[in-house]
């Protein structure tokens, strides 16, 4: 069952979710990047440079080796999905803005992913170790499950809308039961041993969801001077797309305890953005009576 969910199904399900992201997408969500520069630019760079910063350090910080760390690290390779977009509408941050950063991240990442990888692999791996991530190959994979699945969601948007509002939500949902289905796989299959992987790559996955958001909230709030896109640069840092580092770990380099990392933090990232939500929006119910009575 799990090599069948990680080669065929998973694959699908992915090429099916990214459609829905595509559905989600209009040129003028691109365009927006223009008129829009800082916030996406601040939002990029700790999607590119800082999120991968970060994990080296959380690895280094939690002595993680071999396929606990490369797995932590490709996570950190993978951007924001619909979850970000989703609970950026929640907390009433700059969802165009995190629509545009999910769009172009998400056709940069299929080069960044099979390049950092392959380096992640080489410099984590025990010299004995047999572990390796075929760069042009992994790159073509991607592009088949990401980008051109963006593009047809796209066109299909724009040839009828109508039926993408109305696909857009349920595509959503299915994207969570496939992931709830891939990590429920990977636990029978590690059996006893998830365990002993769980007490090794937990606290460094959630350290990675708390310290990412927190550094893109701060550093939002710091340089842009708007609540709005520190909101939506919080979530588009910390809410990584873990079904895309699983199809890496599971269904391109087929190992299950590279996997732990990217799913509990797919598992926790919900929670932490619950609350962070909860918080912001709690926040502005204390501001806004004091703004009344200015």
């Amino acid at each position: 069952m799990f090599e069948t969910l990680t080669q065929i199904g998973l694959p699908i399900a992915l090429i099916l979710i990214m459609a829905g992201v595509g559905l989600s997408l209009t040129p003028a969500d691109f365009q927006r990047v223009f008129r829009q520069p800082r916030g996406f630019l601040l939002g990029a760079f700790a999607q590119v440079l800082l999120l991968p910063l970060a994990a080296v350090a959380i690895i280094a910080l939690f002595k993680l080796e071999g396929e606990l760390a490369i797995g932590l690290f490709i996570l950190a390779l993978c951007p924001g999905g619909t979850t970000s977009n989703l609970y950026s509408y929640l907390c009433k941050a700059d969802v165009g803005l995190s629509v545009s950063l999910t769009a172009v991240i998400g056709f940069i990442t299929p080069i960044t992913i099979p390049l950092l990888g392959a380096w992640a692999i080489g410099y984590y791996s025990d010299a004995e170790s047999m572990l390796s991530l075929p760069v042009l190959s992994t790159w073509f994979k991607l592009m088949i499950i990401t980008v051109f699945p963006v593009l047809l969601g796209m066109a299909l948007r724009a040839k009828w809308p109508a039926f993408a509002r109305r696909a857009e939500p349920l595509i959503s949902k299915f994207s969570v039961v496939v992931l709830a289905l891939l990590i429920v796989s990977i636990a029978l299959d590690l059996g006893d041993a998830l365990w002993v992987y769980l007490a090794k790559a937990g606290p460094a996955a959630l350290t990675l969801n708390l310290l990412t958001m927190l550094l893109g909230y701060l550093l939002g709030n710091y340089l842009l001077h708007s609540e709005a896109q520190a909101r939506t640069v919080c979530l588009e840092v910390g809410l990584q797309n873990g079904t895309l580092a699983l199809l890496v770990t599971t269904g391109i380099l087929q190992n299950q305890p590279m996997s732990v990392a990217p799913s509990v933090y797919s598992l926790l990232m919900f929670v932490s953005a619950t609350l962070f939500t909860l918080l912001v929006l709690r926040k502005d119910q204390r501001i806004a009576p004091a703004i009344k009575n200015r």
